[in-house]
């Protein structure tokens, strides 16, 4: 499948679904599924149980897509143009690759099942959408990258609203993200 960013399909809105439930897609550890590298979860009770009715969920985890195991070792970000890599550091695997295809493979699946935003894990490697740490040749990390698996929704679909779990708590950027999906 050719997965220029020409070729691929734009998100289809629909005017606010009165007999549906808003489709978000959102990472899967948010919803209590144990799916993270130490094999936990991060479920966000907001998300769960106060926005959960509104919503009709759509669980991703780049991650274990990949064939990443639970538990697993970490991964990071590694400082490189035009870039940061996606690497597993005990092994010194090289994940960016692989990562990005499935992004745009996965996009591609997520925007046929009108999905009206995304919701990623704040911090991660894959799903960060800023200040993700980045670790340079010195070994000292700055807060100044974006995960990849996000980076590539974001640069091939940038009409996806996108905003991390913690920020979506403030009424004025949650509503910001909603009203951008119509």
């Amino acid at each position: 499948m050719d997965m220029d960013s020409q070729h691929l399909p734009e998100p289809s809105w629909r005017a606010w679904h009165d007999d549906e439930p808003i489709r978000l897609g959102i990472s899967s550890c948010l919803l209590g599924a144990k799916v993270r590298y130490d094999g936990g979860h991060k479920r966000d009770r907001y998300l769960t149980d106060a926005l959960g009715e509104w919503f009709r969920w759509v669980p991703v985890c780049p991650e274990l897509e990949i064939g990443l195991g639970v538990p697993r070792p970490t991964i990071r970000l590694l400082q490189a143009y035009p870039h940061p890599r996606l690497e597993e550091p005990i092994s010194g695997q090289d994940l960016t690759e692989r990562m990005e295809t499935h992004a745009r493979e996965k996009g591609v699946e997520l925007i046929s099942k009108d999905l009206d935003g995304l919701i990623p894990k704040r911090a991660s490697p894959s799903c960060g959408i800023d200040r993700v740490k980045v670790f340079g040749k010195g070994g000292m990390p700055s807060k100044k990258g974006v995960g990849v698996f996000a980076r590539v929704l974001m640069e091939h679909w940038p009409n996806l609203p996108v905003e991390e779990e913690g920020r979506l708590n403030d009424a004025h950027l949650r509503e910001l993200m909603l009203r951008n999906r119509v």
